[in-house]
């Protein structure tokens, strides 16, 4: 019933389906949001961009949750596990980052050929 959208005005915002009326815009990212993902349960929205961190947000709230640091470059891709543990996260730098539940432990990270 909600879609998640980022932007170059480093925004996510959160809209209503139904209506298509934005109804919570969440600030806090420093430079374009290039991936949104909201979480199975819809609780929680990732976002990542050129900022090159992942930053997980309260989706009722807004509120972050946490910011996950470990790319060289932008994040391009975000991406939650179906039971809502991880969160995958694929990067300029080449390379894909699993983050565990805490959102705080770099579980694996793993070299993409180019």
């Amino acid at each position: 019933s909600r879609i998640a959208s980022g932007g170059e005005d480093t925004t996510v915002r959160v809209w209503d389906a139904a209506n298509g009326e934005c109804v919570a815009t969440i600030e806090g990212n420093s430079e374009r949001v290039k991936s949104v993902a909201f979480s199975p349960d819809g609780s929680r929205i990732a976002s990542g961009g050129e900022d090159t961190t992942v930053r997980v947000w309260d989706a009722a709230t807004g509120e972050s949750v946490a910011t996950l640091e470990g790319h060289s470059q932008e994040v391009i891709s975000v991406a939650f596990s179906p039971d809502g543990s991880r969160i995958a996260s694929g990067g300029g730098d080449k390379t894909v980052r699993v983050w565990s539940r805490s959102m705080r432990e770099d579980l694996d990270d793993s070299d993409v050929a180019p």
